[in-house]
């Protein structure tokens, strides 16, 4: 699955500006919290730490203006916990983010 970055990094351009080196470091941010909450979901434990982790995910994915992220996301609180196909699509959207 291919992900489009051009919304985050439009994002993370307007808020570090000039600054490559603050935009490296709230991309990294923004990868990095991502992937925890795709670690969350891949190991919760029932319903609610899906809810939790899938909820957050989509609070990220908000706060950067990660569009495709969101939808994704909200289609895994929709989901039963545990869903493969999401946890799989989520997996290749951050594959994509850290290449791209």
């Amino acid at each position: 699955m291919s992900y489009e970055t051009g919304a985050l990094n439009a994002t993370l351009a307007a808020a570090a500006g000039d600054d490559l080196g603050l935009f490296a470091e709230l991309r990294g941010a923004f990868v990095e919290s991502v992937a925890a909450q795709i670690q969350q979901l891949t190991y919760a434990q029932g319903d609610g730490d899906w809810q939790l982790a899938a909820v957050r995910l989509k609070g990220i994915a908000a706060s950067f203006q990660a569009f495709p992220l969101i939808a994704l996301a909200e289609e895994a609180v929709e989901s039963t916990a545990g869903d493969p196909s999401i946890i799989a699509r989520l997996e290749a959207v951050l594959a994509s983010l850290i290449v791209g």
